[in-house]
């Protein structure tokens, strides 16, 4: 196998193929010696797994490796969120957490994710520790003792992480303001790991619950909360009446919404309503943290509220990192992960949701009228994407092209500036295109902002038409 590499949110394989129980034995016990080498001799770790096929024995396989190296372990009694590892992960004092997930990834992955001591993704720096150790490891000595044996030993504890983090979550949002209300709230799972919590937290009289089931598979469709995996949750939305739909990926830290009429609210949407009910209803202020390829309405708040805005280069990561070194209000990214001040400094789908069900409440408006209002006071914004999937030798053409100096027009817009912080982002005089090469695929992202729907797409379509991909 090549080298172990981690990607923008953990190691993640094909289960049997490169995501064995031998490789992931050498991830795990480079992990502990990550651990060992940076939190003395007897550090702590937190241990969960989502709902993808195998997870519970990979989880345990894990557990036992790190228990081996006398690595106190915290252990998810059933699965559970990455959010509520995160938070676990800092509320007991833990020095890093795993979490066996592949996230949105096809059913057929897995994945390890690590956590830092202080609730949020590990640094690129940490994880670049971990990939050195796995290049260390010679020899994996067998480990004669069950995850059992560990456990009566009291080297493994197992805990109920997920009961515990929805205990968190009732005192951080009004959810009896939620329930007194009345509304009425379409959740589908995906059939992740946040299953059942929407309904829990607000009662199932309250919930209409879409694929909360156990399926490891998936039915074969990668738990991705994107607007074309999820014609499902739009329908039910308006064939039962609810005020809003949720929707989460594998591990339930990102989210998906519909409002009431059964129309998307993408991120960048979701992000700027967050900004303006934390700033302007609950009094807060703090930086407003995105990546390269998230909307310009935020630049636009930050002007108007006093904000300062960063971007950043695209990964939750680098959000983290900010959030763990400053004040910040508001992070996100396009892809459906964001976190705000007073909770974890990491991608929360189900607390995100929620609160934006209690924005409703609170300001007695539904979901498409809040958005209208943003549109009204900062412009329509409207984003659009394309995964455009080519050759390696066009891809490196195309990129050959752009770095003498980017595209002149676009659909008929001059380009005003080309920034480079993380791909080619074009702007133009009342929008943008960004074209960004995945790293370890043979595709192009292209990016665009616009202030109508149509166009934001011909930006797109011209320009794969003047790359020639």
């Amino acid at each position: 196998m090549p080298r172990i590499k981690f990607g923008t949110d953990g190691w993640r394989a094909v289960i049997a193929k490169d995501y064995t129980f031998e490789n992931l034995s050498l991830v795990a016990h480079a992990t502990a010696q990550w651990l060992k080498k940076n939190y003395g001799d007897s550090p702590k770790a937190v241990v969960g797994h989502d709902t993808r096929f195998l997870g519970r024995q990979f989880a345990e396989h894990t557990a036992r490796i790190l228990a081996a190296q006398d690595i106190k372990v915290i252990f998810a009694e059933t699965f559970a969120t990455t959010p509520a590892i995160s938070w676990a992960t800092k509320e007991f004092g833990a020095d890093a957490g795993i979490v066996i997930t592949a996230s949105h990834n096809p059913p057929e992955y897995n994945g390890f994710k690590i956590k830092a001591h202080f609730g949020g993704p590990a640094s690129p720096e940490m994880i670049s520790a971990v990939e050195d150790e796995t290049d260390r490891v010679t020899d994996l000595p067998p480990i004669k003792e069950s995850f059992e044996e560990f456990r009566r030993q009291g080297i493994i504890d197992v805990q109920d992480i997920e009961g515990d983090y929805e205990t968190m979550l009732r005192g951080r949002l009004d959810i009896p303001a939620i329930i007194r209300s009345g509304v009425k709230v379409a959740h589908d799972a995906m059939y992740g790991a946040g299953q059942g919590v929407v309904a829990r937290l607000l009662g199932a009289d309250n919930v209409l619950s879409l694929r909360s089931d156990l399926n490891p598979g998936f039915h074969g469709q990668a738990p991705e909360p994107i607007e074309k995996n999820l014609q499902g949750l739009a329908e039910a939305v308006v064939e039962a009446g609810c005020d809003v739909g949720l929707a989460n990926d594998g591990d339930a830290d990102r989210i998906g919404m519909f409002d009431e009429k059964g129309q998307f609210v993408d991120s960048h949407q979701l992000l700027a309503l967050l900004v303006k009910y934390l700033h302007e209803e609950r009094g807060l202020s703090g930086d407003i943290v995105k990546t390269f390829s998230t909307t310009h309405m935020l630049d636009k708040m930050g002007q108007k509220y006093g904000l300062k805005v960063d971007t950043t280069a695209i990964g939750f990561k680098y959000i983290g990192s900010k959030i763990v070194e400053g004040d910040v209000l508001v992070g996100g990214e396009e892809s459906g992960g964001m976190a705000v001040k007073g909770h974890i400094p990491e991608r929360d789908g189900i607390y995100i949701g929620l609160l934006i069900v209690e924005m409703i409440v609170k300001r007695g408006k539904k979901l498409s009228e809040l958005v209208q209002e943003l549109f009204d006071e900062f412009g329509p914004h409207y984003n659009r994407r394309a995964d455009i999937h080519t050759t390696e030798e066009k891809k490196q053409n195309v990129l050959d092209r752009l770095k003498q100096g980017g595209l002149d027009q676009i659909a008929g817009k001059k380009v005003q500036e080309v920034q480079t912080l993380d791909g080619y982002k074009h702007l133009t005089e009342n929008g943008w295109l960004l074209v960004r090469p995945s790293g370890t695929e043979p595709v192009l992202r292209i990016y665009a902002e616009a202030p109508s729907v149509k166009e934001a797409e011909a930006l797109i379509e011209d320009a794969v038409k003047q790359l020639g991909v």
